[in-house]
């Protein structure tokens, strides 16, 4: 710890403090540009200066200067930074000046202006003047790519975006080329970004030189309703902003949360907001004479009435989908189980995982912060940048503090840092549990080792099998201990912990989803797409969901529900963290809230369900699973569980690990919804068929 005196007041901070983070930690306001508190320093705007007492007696860059550099006084006294003298206001105001040269008067015009921190703080530390009165430069626009839009005589070249797409994002795709007043910042060739984060550019820069473009004049920040939720888009739960206009969704920002996202979020939380009202379902539909046709409430639920009416409890199938909160999937089991079925799965694409296991089986037992803490990381049929890209980067985030062994199982190209392929497939994870491989000595060196194991390398034939060795070898190698749970399931489906948390996996006698597709007289889709819909033989499927994707063309009855943003539901993220939802808006039409669609649905099939409003079923989930109260919380799974999962035993097969994400862009019915999502994807196929060739 250092001591020091801010504006004449005594403080205390860590040795390894910037001036500015001292000064701030002080409670003094210092502007800046080019720093950041999660990208390297830059110090090349010079805006936060201030001055030190027994230094240079010229102005010091206090986001380049540490606590540590500062000198005591003659006498021993405390060193001293004041941020408010004439000396550091008049600095202020001729570097805004200089600022200010060569920007132009756009502000009415300028998608940034109400949040713009060069506007912001030209009024709060700048002139009412100018002394310079020359022509000012311009600089042609940039394509960088269908996300971010370029109007770069803005730039003021403060680096933000270049330090991270180099340090964050890991692709060095922008740079800055030229000197003075031909200084740039550009992608060189005009090629459009290929990271996934692309979109945290936005957020960073603080002019509007680079703004989302399938926002650009859409909307004003004072005209919006702003509404703090979580994202689904993956599982990682990142924390957002949902901004609103009426009933539409204009915009969605990051917020921050060190435990979980930080403040990056990937392209596809970011941009996913015009898929929210494309191809909705806004009323039920009944099929009749093979053709979908609208219909009221009553007639789509006497429909379902007949159905399961005509068959028996055992004919009866339900399939939660990836985007369902646990309100809905908690609803939907009960209203299963008071059929007489014990057919019900979340598990999608197959996957192996079972809470009978325990919860250590199937969460991310280190957490997402706890990546920082690791020392050796063996990635087992999972890709990181396309299943997880905010997770990915904090995995690059430990690589670029210090050596990081990684070692992948699979082959899955460019992950954003640097890892040594071990091999494609379940016989080389099988060769490292049984003590073989270089890695394995790495792996049993390091103090915290973390195993991390895909849906890719679950979602098979094999996947107990795999299970059970990559659980065995997480014991051996010392990566669960008492201090340190190594052991990490990667999940995809922003439902699959909740869903799994709630059990709604088939009970005794009951079908999992690959035998539902082949054998049920009705089948409840809660938002199912992601199954081959070719492979449901099923006579009559209800489809509840919100988007006229795969499942509702399956579908002899559909039932159209809320969106994420559309209501308050309950997801527990990779890490089993529990998170909520808010309502930012109201769904289309005659859309409702899914638990309240299966609530009153129950009546109609005279098997009521004991609650009448989300209170109420809440109060009903938390008494079953009280672990699902306690918000942004981790119910930590217990050691003795991955010690029992070394018992699975089986098979493997030689085929290698694939990951379950084929496109990164389109992976659930709001994505697939989207126009800019859809262009993203055209041009990430391009970009793949160019590099092969």
């Amino acid at each position: 710890m250092a001591k020091l005196k801010v504006d004449g007041k005594e403080i205390e901070v860590p040795d390894h403090y910037t001036l500015l983070q001292a000064a701030e930690a002080a409670g003094a306001e210092v502007p800046r540009f080019c720093f950041h508190e999660r990208l390297s320093i830059a110090g090349n705007c010079r805006m936060c200066l201030v001055e030190v007492k027994g230094g240079p007696p010229k102005p010091q860059a206090s986001c380049a200067m540490g606590v540590r550099d500062l000198r005591p006084g003659p006498e021993g006294q405390l060193p001293e930074v004041f941020t408010n003298t004439p000396m550091v206001k008049k600095a202020r105001e001729g570097v805004m000046e200089f600022l200010l040269i060569n920007h132009p008067l756009d502000c009415p015009i300028c998608d940034q202006g109400g949040e713009c921190d060069l506007q912001d703080q030209a009024m709060a530390f700048g002139m009412d003047s100018s002394r310079f009165h020359e022509n000012k430069r311009a600089v042609e626009d940039k394509y960088i790519g269908p996300l971010v839009k370029t109007i770069m005589t803005r730039c003021i070249h403060c680096t933000r975006c270049v330090r991270f797409a180099t340090e964050v994002a890991g692709t060095s795709e922008l740079g800055l080329i030229g000197r003075g007043e031909d200084a740039e910042i550009t992608t060189y060739l005009e090629q459009a970004m290929t990271s996934e984060l692309q979109g945290n550019v936005i957020d960073l820069c603080p002019v509007g030189a680079l703004t989302a473009r399938p926002y650009a004049f859409q909307a004003r920040p004072w005209e919006l309703t702003k509404t703090e939720s979580i994202d689904v888009m993956d599982a990682v739960g990142s924390a957002i902003r949902v901004d609103t206009r009426g009933r539409e969704v204009m915009r969605i920002l990051p917020r921050n949360n060190d435990a979980v996202n930080e403040e990056w979020i990937s392209d596809k939380t970011r941009f996913i907001w015009d898929g929210l009202r494309t191809q909705r379902l806004d009323r039920p539909y009944v099929r009749r004479d093979g053709k979908l046709k609208p219909a009221s409430w009553a007639e789509a639920f006497a429909a379902i009435g007949d159905a399961v009416g005509a068959t028996t409890p055992d004919r009866i199938g339900a399939i939660a989908g990836d985007l369902a909160a646990v309100e809905e999937i908690y609803a939907l089991k009960r209203l299963m189980i008071s059929l007489g079925s014990a057919n019900m799965d979340c598990r999608q694409e197959g996957a192996t995982l079972d809470p009978a296991l325990g919860r250590a089986s199937y969460i991310f037992n280190p957490t997402i912060e706890g990546i920082e803490d690791a020392d050796a990381i063996l990635i087992i049929g999972a890709n990181p940048r396309f299943e997880a890209s905010v997770l990915n980067a904090r995995i690059r985030k430990r690589f670029r503090a210090g050596p990081l062994p990684i070692g992948v199982i699979g082959a899955f190209g460019d992950l954003r840092y640097d890892y040594e392929a071990l091999g494609a497939g379940p016989e080389t994870l099988k060769e490292l549990a049984a003590g073989k491989g270089d890695f394995l000595d790495r792996l049993k060196r390091a103090q915290h080792p973390l195993i991390i194991v895909g849906q890719g390398a679950l979602a098979r034939g094999d996947g107990a099998a795999v299970l059970g060795l990559a659980a065995k070898l997480a014991t051996d190698i010392g990566a669960v201990s008492p201090e340190w749970n190594g052991f990490a399931v990667l999940h995809t489906a922003a439902a699959r912990v909740g869903a799994l948390d709630v059990d709604f996996v088939p009970g005794e006698g009951g079908k999992n989803v690959a035998s539902m597709q082949d054998d049920t007289d009705v089948l409840f889709l809660l938002g199912a797409d992601e199954i081959d819909m070719n492979k449901v033989k099923s006579g009559f499927v209800v489809y509840i969901g919100t988007h006229g994707d795969a499942g509702a063309h399956r579908a002899d009855v559909i039932l159209p529900a809320s969106t994420y943003t559309e209501k308050s539901g309950t997801y527990v993220n990779t890490e089993g963290r529990v998170q909520q939802t808010r309502r930012a808006g109201f769904a289309p039409g005659d859309a409702r809230e899914d638990w309240a669609i299966l609530r009153a649905l129950s009546e109609v099939l005279g098997h009521k369900l004991p609650f009448d409003s989300l209170a109420q079923l809440r109060k009903e989930l938390y008494g079953e699973y009280p672990h699902l109260a306690r918000l942004n919380q981790i119910e930590a799974g217990g050691l003795e569980e991955i010690a029992a999962m070394q018992k699975l035993s089986g098979t493997v097969e030689k085929t290698g690990f694939v990951s379950p994400v084929r496109d990164f862009y389109l992976t659930n019915p709001i994505a697939r919804a989207s126009a800019v999502m859809a262009e993203c994807s055209a041009l990430a196929q391009d970009s793949s068929k160019q590099a092969a060739e």
